[in-house]
């Protein structure tokens, strides 16, 4: 552990695994407390005995990051655990690879509402604690899919690019608060996302993407930036990808 983190608390949406258990690893190693939320209990109970290994505390509630009282409890969780909020992770998503004509408004609505409606949620309900505190971090897990369109994606791209816009217009909005708001966009990562709907195991296995411990030391980088420095936009690719 170094410690760049001690005293800090930090909520992670969609943190029992990928990307999200990653961030809680890396994060719990600088020193941070966390409140965990994603559905699965089992999961996120095993890291937080990870965590408590490390000397740090963790707390978790279950729910759908979709609702808004996952939200509200789960922030109330936080500041009535540790007294504070300094770092939210906007990370539950998910994917569904179709082209437009096949993809229905059913699920159009679980990718947004999951992408965009559970980032919406958690900011909204974390902004007034880091008002009161004049400080705080707050990150969007998009995509090289909110940077520009792929085919067959239309609809997943349309709700990262909306996280994008979301963090552009929040950094504006809460920077002269003290408040940093910023978007890391990696490529594929290897993860459970989109398994079966789109993606497969043995693809996914075979794949030379990125690994989620990676996209998990961008967002320590954002993390532990100076008081006067703040990092807007990450954008994140594999040093294995073609040239042409």
């Amino acid at each position: 552990m170094t410690n760049r983190l001690a005293g800090k608390v930090a909520l992670i949406t969609g943190a029992s695994s990928g990307i999200g258990a990653a961030c809680v690893r890396a994060l719990a190693a600088e020193g941070a407390n966390i409140v965990l939320t994603a559905r699965r209990q089992e999961r996120m109970a095993a890291l937080i005995d990870e965590m408590e290994r490390l000397g740090v505390s963790g707390q978790m509630v279950v729910g759908d990051a979709r609702e808004e009282a996952t939200a509200r409890q789960t922030v109330d969780a936080a500041v009535k655990t540790f007294g504070r909020l300094d770092i939210l992770v906007n990370n539950v998503g998910v994917g569904n690879y179709k082209d437009l004509v096949e993809t229905s408004p059913d699920e159009y609505d679980e990718m947004m509402d999951s992408n965009m409606r559970s980032t919406f949620l958690f900011t909204r309900h974390t902004v007034p604690v880091m008002l009161a505190q004049h400080s705080g971090t707050i990150l969007m897990l998009s995509s090289m899919a909110g940077i520009y369109g792929f085919a067959g994606q239309a609809v997943y791209c349309a709700t990262k690019f909306a996280q994008v816009g979301f963090a552009q217009g929040l950094d504006k909005e809460l920077r002269p608060e003290g408040i940093k708001v910023g978007v890391i966009c990696p490529g594929g990562v290897k993860t459970e996302f989109a398994l079966g709907k789109g993606r497969t195991e043995e693809s996914v296995a075979q794949s030379e993407m990125l690994e989620p411990e990676d996209v998990a030391g961008a967002v320590v980088l954002a993390c532990t930036q100076s008081a006067r420095a703040r990092i807007i936009e990450v954008q994140m690719r594999t040093m294995a990808e073609p040239l042409a």
